[in-house]
């Protein structure tokens, strides 16, 4: 097996010193770093590099800058995505979001798994877990997301938060690591008042 087909197996694989992986790694970096160059103005121009970048790619998608990722082709992100600035990506798995997913400025998911083996680390081998976040979340700000995690929807992630298990559909949940705190209900439509457009 290749080291790429180890990593999509989720077996221990080179993370570090492979050559096609880090190739495939530079490439990715490469358009990342020509998106952040980009004007914050120029929507047309960053769309048409996510296109590049992303494996999949819905309608209405605003990622600010910076944004960095690995590999991207492993990345879907859904219609009505938005990520505020220095969203972080380590997706050697795959990472799917779903729709009217919202990221709060500086968070991480990271599929990434080290080796707890301290030889085998120092070899570069890493494991790399899956990530989905589901429909209409809301990712607060400086969240960290660890690979293996499911996050349903309709969830809210406070602020801070290290998700290091999967949180269930309709909750807020928080805290280090992330737990659930409650369920939304309806009364939280009324937390901030009624808006009248116009």
């Amino acid at each position: 097996m290749t080291e790429k087909e180890k990593r999509d197996a989720g077996l221990l694989y080179d993370a570090n010193y492979d050559a096609d992986l880090a190739a495939e790694v530079a490439y990715y970096n490469d358009l990342c770093h020509t998106f952040n160059q980009l004007r914050p103005s120029d929507r047309q121009g960053q769309r048409a590099i996510l296109q590049k970048i992303f494996g999949k790619m819905g309608e209405h998608v605003t990622v600010n800058t910076p944004f960095w990722c690995d590999y991207g082709y492993n990345t879907t992100v859904g219609d009505y995505f938005f990520s505020n600035h220095n969203c972080q990506i380590l997706d050697g798995a795959k990472v799917t979001f779903g729709d009217h997913v919202f990221i709060a400025p500086n968070c991480i998911f990271t599929t990434a798994e080290h080796a707890l083996d301290a030889e085998q680390r120092n070899a570069g081998l890493e494991v790399a877990l899956p990530i989905t976040v589901g429909n209409n979340v809301w990712i607060g700000a400086g969240v960290t997301v660890l690979g293996g995690v499911t996050i349903g929807d309709n969830a809210v992630i406070g602020a801070g938060s290290v998700v290091t298990r999967d949180i269930p559909p309709n909750v807020i949940a928080v805290g280090v690591p992330c737990r659930v705190l409650r369920e939304i209900t309806a009364a939280d439509a009324e937390k901030y008042g009624k808006y009248n457009k116009g």
